[in-house]
């Protein structure tokens, strides 16, 4: 591989990111203004635990059967068959699979309506001593169960175009999810719900079905200008059908480390006892529901944006093999989730409280709740670079046809975050909850980057270790100059929402500003390629005016 093709892929995965970044930004606004709806409506209590229960149950199964172990198996296997036997042949594989998702997840669904009281019985043992929450948290997950097969298919969807290189409408789809679960929630839970005998908490259910076929349906389209149809095939024994069952079994437990360990969080979050009055607790579910919002933004916007850019790349350089070409891409995406993540960490961590006062501080979400969110925020953030790193290392091993390391080392992580729970939770609650999920996220990123190294013979580690070194002293920066302000501001002539949004936007700011002077001072080559890929077009446009 020469040179010139090199920088030709690093700069393909960099404008690609961008533009899943835009779109995965869009998605994640909406997302937080979905939870301000929530928030001022429902606060964090019972009917909010119970919503956020209830669709856990279908998320989990969408993380570990649809966007998570479907979806990279998919496009690795899709993105190759198209690269060796072409494209007709790529469309009956399609089909095939297709097929085979609506039998089989159709199936998982049934099963899981029948037994959803043994399965919210599982995910959270503590509702069942609070009158009323575990039979809400029954029903409304029965209610968002089909949301799993529209979302297994908008998956395979969002697969397809990618390895077609079309990345804008299959990122933007999650946007959609988002703009119909808010509206059609809305509309069937307050404005047709009284008429209708539905409740509200139960209306937003619903909404969340109504988001799940948007989400399909909004890829459709592009779908067919690429000559994409759909036809009923069960010549299920098909070398490209055995290849993605084949990754799909580990990778199953390979993608889901972070997902299983919310899983087990919710566990034990909904069987924590308030000291005071030695009952169970509730809010802490909402509480790290709201905290980890905050995290899926960056941990979308950058780590799964690069993760889905770099993934049919990565997939075409071993059709081929070249493995220097997967080498370099691999860890130049790394540099870019470091770059771009440890900073974000930083902020939060030394923002946690303002930002959350600012986005959910309304309605029924009080100061108690802003402190309890914000706590829980700092923790989380301690592990998001190791969050966006896993995201473009686990597909990187299921490009290379080993789904067995994600595997062996998920499991182990599970086990080390159980028992890290029992530990730190009745110190510290849901706080040592989220420490817990992070440290566990951190650990398993080093250990597939470790076995990746030894896969490889090499992963450019020395160099990825001083751009990391550089964006860490940056972030100290960072933290220094935005702890500052943000304690300076409460000298500013404003009050309540003013304040919050003034503090939040100016500390933002400056303290941003620094960390793009240091970048630049310390020669962080990819802070160039990561303004280009997010904001070129716009800053060329303007330079021009």
């Amino acid at each position: 591989m020469d040179n010139d093709s090199a920088q030709q892929s690093r700069a393909n995965v960099a404008r690609n990111a961008g533009i899943v970044s835009l779109a995965v930004m869009a998605s994640r606004v909406l997302g937080l203004v979905r939870d301000q709806i929530f928030a001022g409506l429902f606060g964090a209590g019972l009917q909010y635990d119970a919503f956020l229960t209830a669709f856990r149950v279908p998320n989990l199964l969408r993380d570990l059967l649809a966007e998570g172990a479907l979806s990279s198996a998919f496009v690795t296997t899709f993105t190759q068959t198209l690269q060796q036997k072409g494209k007709d042949e790529a469309l009956r594989l399609s089909n095939r699979v297709a097929t085979l998702i609506v039998a089989v997840i159709t199936a998982i669904s049934i099963f899981a309506w029948i037994f959803t009281p043994e399965i919210v019985r599982l995910l959270a043992p503590g509702f069942f001593a609070v009158p009323g929450k575990a039979e809400l948290t029954i029903e409304l997950t029965r209610v968002m169960m089909p949301f799993l097969l529209l979302i297994a298919l908008a998956a395979q969807a969002m697969g397809m175009l990618n390895a077609f290189n079309i990345y804008g409408i299959p990122a933007l789809a999650s946007a959609f999810f988002n703009i119909g679960s808010i509206a059609g929630g809305l509309l069937l839970g307050y404005l047709a719900g009284p008429a209708i005998g539905l409740s509200p908490i139960a209306g937003m259910a619903y909404g969340v079905l109504i988001g799940g076929f948007l989400q399909f349906a909004v890829q459709w389209p592009s779908l067919r200008r690429c000559g994409v149809g759909y036809r009923a095939d069960w010549k299920l024994n098909d070398d490209g059908v055995r290849q993605i069952l084949r990754l799909m079994g580990p990778a199953i437990i390979g993608t889901a480390a972070v997902q299983i360990n919310v899983f087990v969080n919710t566990s034990f979050a909904s069987a924590i006892v308030d000291p005071a009055t030695g009952a169970i607790t509730n809010g802490p579910v909402s509480w790290l529901n709201y905290a980890f919002r905050f995290m899926q933004f960056p941990i979308g916007v950058f780590g799964v944006a690069i993760a889905t850019a770099v993934l049919p790349t990565l997939s075409r350089s071993t059709a081929n093999p070249d493995y220097s070409e997967f080498r370099q891409t691999l860890a130049h995406s790394l540099a870019l989730v470091f770059l771009l993540c440890i900073p974000s960490a930083v902020g939060l961590a030394v923002l946690a409280k303002p930002i959350v006062a600012l986005v959910f501080e309304h309605g029924k979400f009080t100061a108690f709740d802003t402190a309890q969110t914000a706590n829980a925020l700092a923790a989380y953030a301690i592990g998001l670079a190791g969050y966006g790193a896993i995201k473009v290392l686990s597909p990187a091993f299921y490009a290379l046809g080993d789904a067995r390391t994600p595997m062996l080392i998920s499991l182990g992580s599970i086990a080390v975050n159980y028992a890290m729970n029992s530990l730190l939770v009745g110190p510290f609650g849901h706080v040592g909850l989220a420490f817990s999920t992070s440290t566990v996220a951190l650990v398993n990123f080093l250990l597939l980057a470790l076995f990746m190294r030894r896969r490889l013979g090499r992963l450019a580690g020395r160099q990825l270790a001083i751009t990391a070194l550089k964006i860490a002293l940056a972030s100290a920066a960072l933290a220094v100059v935005a702890w500052i302000v943000n304690e300076s501001a409460g000298a500013l002539p404003v009050r309540g929402f003013a304040l919050e949004f003034s503090r939040v936007v100016v500390t933002i700011a400056l303290a941003g500003a620094t960390f793009y002077i240091l970048c630049r001072l310390l020669q962080v080559n990819e802070l160039q390629e990561a303004i280009d890929a997010i904001g070129g077009k716009l800053l060329r446009r303007l330079r021009r005016k």
